[in-house]
């Protein structure tokens, strides 16, 4: 008897933030598509987005421009031909999205005609960053799903979790579809697809302190490795500056917008300290931007550094930043008149599924977009407001070869049902989560913005610990959420592991201490089952 539920469709887009979310809107005209979406279809990180979306909108501007600034920051291990490529199409991919009513905020010239204003952030030399107000991330969600709820062809798979994928058994690196788990209903299900795309955002939950939503457990990197596909760079974790500091104010950022206008990061009596670090102070990368604040906060003893505004007319911080004004506001802090205090939190993972312009991955019918991948785009170091570009950008890409490549007969393999009669019920959930807290705090502490061999040593050894209790544990219990997060944590973080350890010098988000020079010829860190 044929017992777990099957749907099929051509494609499979797991994840629904930007990437997920455009790639639907430009091959469902040709097919049809389900979208899945761990939690509701507008929790991801592109609704935490706050700066907005590099593109070359100003005369006085050039796409050279774009990719120098790009390539500066990466730190020298960005793929120059992923940089360019990325710059050339951004344009292109912003007009689209415009076409779907995004509301970038507009400023009018010198003769009175309406233009986009463009705002700057550390490492631009260029003001490029289209945006709107100060939450275009939110405004990019919205946008896309208006969008695609109104498309019969895709089909939207609200509360799902991504298991794991499934691989022909006679024909090598063919995917047929994924095992997915449907939390409503608490039971596996099936979906059978030509093309599965993983657009599952990053991994920074597995660090203690994050500026990321719950979702962001790294399931897409652990899928595709579990099924043999290569990762790269995971050492280059981007820690954003400035999360705001308070106990009510869990994973809120504080845009690097306000550096670009002209904000100061300060000591708690006020003194600026950033022009100590880099001659580009406040607007210095955030890899050096976080590590000056981390080496302040220690050196200090102090809970937290200030980032200051107040200089500015109050008009116009509030008209710039009136999402930042409001929250701050509510939790007591008058920005127009206060400093505003924040610490480092984990924000980009850098690294992830290896794969070329088009998305695609080592195996032949599965894509990665976005944060889970890895194209070179962003080396050892991500420029502000190139993550959601690079979203859409690929995203695109990967539409024209889906497109390109669909066929009206695919495998038809049987695929086998999801075996739970050899499991029960858990009746001690609180085990995931000690073992959850236990994986974030020793990563924050031996793998976070500064790092030794030693501490790697003992993030290596704990992750072995914790793998072999959370493998039994998951052979004897039903699936729940907590359980595959905590699964596809622990891989995430042996990878991370594996390529810190792998790299023996320190360069833009990874910094050893006993490594501290750089090498003449770095490389991009790529680990998989061929180098094992």
């Amino acid at each position: 008897m044929h017992s777990t539920i099957e749907h099929q469709c051509d494609v499979l887009i797991i994840g629904s933030g930007a990437a997920g979310l455009s790639l639907a809107l430009k091959i469902a005209d040709n097919c049809q598509v389900i979208v899945l979406s761990k939690s509701e279809l507008s929790e991801g990180s592109t609704k935490y987005a706050q700066g907005g979306i590099a593109a070359v909108f100003d005369e006085n501007d050039s796409i050279e421009y774009h990719v120098s600034d790009t390539l500066l920051a990466g730190d020298g291990l960005c793929n120059e031909e992923a940089v360019r490529f990325t710059a050339s199409q951004a344009k292109a991919c912003m007009e689209w999205l415009i076409d779907f009513g995004m509301p970038f905020d507009q400023e009018k010239d010198g003769n009175g005609e309406s233009k986009f204003h463009l705002t700057r952030e550390g490492g631009h030399s260029h003001r490029r960053i289209l945006h709107s107000a100060d939450a275009t991330g939110a405004a990019v969600q919205v946008t896309l799903i208006e969008a695609v709820k109104q498309h019969p062809n895709i089909h939207l798979f609200q509360r799902y979790n991504a298991i794991d994928l499934i691989k022909s058994k006679t024909q090598k690196d063919l995917l047929l579809g994924a095992y997915v788990w449907n939390r409503k209903k608490e039971k596996v299900e099936i979906i059978r697809s030509q093309f599965v795309t993983l657009a599952t955002g990053g991994a920074s939950k597995v660090y203690q302190y994050t500026s990321n939503p719950d979702v962001s457990s790294g399931d897409g990197i652990a899928m595709a490795w579990r099924a043999g596909c290569r990762v790269g760079n995971m050492e280059f974790n981007q820690f954003h500056p400035t999360c705001l500091y308070h106990p009510e104010a869990r994973n809120f950022l504080i845009s690097e917008a306000l550096r670009g206008e002209g904000a100061k990061l300060c000591h708690p009596d006020g003194t600026p300290f950033m022009h100590k670090f880099d001659e580009r102070s406040d607007l210095a990368p955030r890899d050096i931007v976080a590590r000056a604040i981390d080496f302040e906060m220690k050196r200090l003893g102090a809970d937290c550094m200030y980032l200051d505004i107040s200089h500015k007319p109050s008009d116009f911080i509030v008209k710039h930043f009136p999402n930042i004004y409001r929250k701050c506001r509510a939790l007591g802090i008058d920005i127009t008149r206060d400093p505003i205090p924040v610490v480092p939190a984990a924000h980009y993972s850098c690294g992830g599924v290896v794969t070329d312009k088009f998305a695609k991955t080592d195996l032949q019918n599965l894509f990665a977009i976005g944060e889970v991948a890895y194209t070179g785009l962003h080396g050892a170091n991500r420029m502000a407001s190139n993550s959601l570009l690079e979203c859409i950008v690929y995203a695109h890409s990967a539409a024209e070869y889906i497109k390109a490549n669909l066929a009206k007969d695919y495998q038809q393999e049987p695929i086998e049902e999801w075996d739970e009669s050899q499991v029960s019920d858990s009746d001690e959930e609180v085990i995931i989560q000690h073992n959850w807290h236990e994986l974030r705090l020793f990563m924050w502490d031996y793998v976070g913005i500064v790092r030794t061999n030693k501490r790697l040593e003992r993030a290596h050894h704990r992750i072995n610990l914790l793998k072999q209790e959370v493998n039994e544990y998951y052979s004897n219990f039903k699936v729940s959420n907590n359980l595959l997060e905590l699964r596809n944590l622990l891989t995430v973080a042996e990878l991370i592991v594996e390529c810190a350890r792998e790299r023996k010098e320190s360069r833009g988000l990874h910094f050893n201490v006993d490594y501290p020079y750089q090498v003449d010829d770095p490389q991009p860190t790529i680990i998989g089952p061929l180098t094992k």
